[in-house]
């Protein structure tokens, strides 16, 4: 099943292993999407049971990704690679854990050209675990 996923998934985003930090991407509506990824124990970012704060932060900045891949992949165009230009007003309540899924959603707050300010609230069963804002480059 982690196969099916991360095949999908692939086709949305340009990184690869061992650097892929979402597993779905959920869907697009009303200008939110919606993405997931089980904290598994080979994750680059686990420290002591729980996925860092940089694990968080990168597995954000993927939902903003794959957000931009689908798309692109609906209106017929290459995925661009896209990079984390600042973050800001990051937040965590709590780290999640090992075996947790994270449910992220991105709403683009601005876009001009190439570049978007993104707002992302990450969540563990319902419960707000991290969120930011962040500026992302789109290599044209």
């Amino acid at each position: 099943m982690q196969e099916e996923m991360n095949s999908e998934i692939l086709g949305l985003i340009p990184q690869r292993a061992p650097i892929v930090m979402v597993d779905r991407f959920l869907g697009l509506e009303d200008g939110i999407s919606t993405t997931c990824l089980e904290v598994r124990a080979d994750n680059i970012f686990c420290n002591d049971g729980c996925l860092n704060e940089c694990g968080v932060i990168e597995h954000i900045a993927q939902s903003a990704a794959a957000r931009v891949g689908h798309i692109c992949r609906c209106e017929g165009r290459e995925v661009p690679l896209g990079f984390i230009g600042a973050v800001n007003a990051f937040e965590a309540s709590r780290l999640p854990r090992l075996g947790e899924l994270i449910t992220t959603k991105i709403e683009v707050l601005q876009q001009v050209f190439a570049v978007s300010l993104i707002r992302a609230e990450s969540y563990v069963d319902g419960e707000l675990v991290a969120g930011c804002k962040m500026k992302i480059f789109l290599q044209e």
